[in-house]
């Protein structure tokens, strides 16, 4: 859920990446953490226990400002993709503003990523969203490898429906189409955030502020 912090003059945003494991979401964190200056990011924070890993930054978007005097701060997490790490899964995608979904194009991890994406879709309806609601864009990653499904297969599979989701062959490795996927969905969720405001009447109404 988006937050004016008027001390910090900034608007901050919540940018979940999901996906089966090992299917290359903390690459995509590690690759973009690098590609940013060091005076507008954060430093990468390992959120571990003795059994799951959330990974967490933030950098601060100087010339992305969506209310007059602000200036926009995204917070990119990383989820673990395990089954058996739900409850963590599920408390980092609380409030979220958006999410990448990077599914593994290897043509043996389908079934992975079809399992990963009824997950997030489930634990989105306990936190009361939807994929209908959410901004979403899919990352078909590992494009790179050999063995890799088609994208019009991957297309069918998790994209096959009424409302599209934006989609974008990657190589987290190499940082092909990382910068790209997320601008994507951070514009997508600073359109969606400048609907609702100009609805509810500009920024006093945003849904909190500190």
């Amino acid at each position: 859920m988006a937050a004016i912090h008027k001390a910090e003059r900034t608007v901050s945003f919540k940018i979940v990446y999901c996906g089966p494991p090992l299917g290359g979401k903390t690459t995509n964190l590690q690759y973009v953490h690098a590609c940013l200056d060091q005076s507008t990011r954060g430093d990468l924070v390992s959120l571990a226990t003795t059994a799951d890993r959330t990974l967490f930054f933030d950098f601060l978007a100087v010339e992305a400002a969506v209310v007059a005097g602000y200036n926009t701060r995204f917070h990119l997490y990383t989820v673990p993709g395990q089954v058996t790490y739900n409850a963590t899964y599920q408390l980092v995608l609380r409030q979220a503003d958006g999410v990448v979904f990077v599914a593994d194009s290897q043509l043996d991890r389908m079934n992975d990523n079809l399992q990963a994406f009824a997950n997030l879709e489930a634990n989105l309806r306990l936190n009361g969203q939807s994929t209908e609601r959410m901004p979403i864009v899919l990352q078909y990653n590992k494009r790179d490898m050999p063995g890799v499904a088609s994208v019009e297969y991957m297309e069918h599979l998790l994209n096959n429906r009424a409302q599209r989701f934006l989609s974008y062959e990657a190589s987290a490795s190499t940082g092909v189409n990382v910068l790209t996927t997320l601008n994507a969905i951070s514009q997508t969720v600073l359109y969606r955030f400048n609907a609702l405001m100009e609805q509810r009447g500009g920024a006093s109404a945003t849904p909190a502020q500190s």
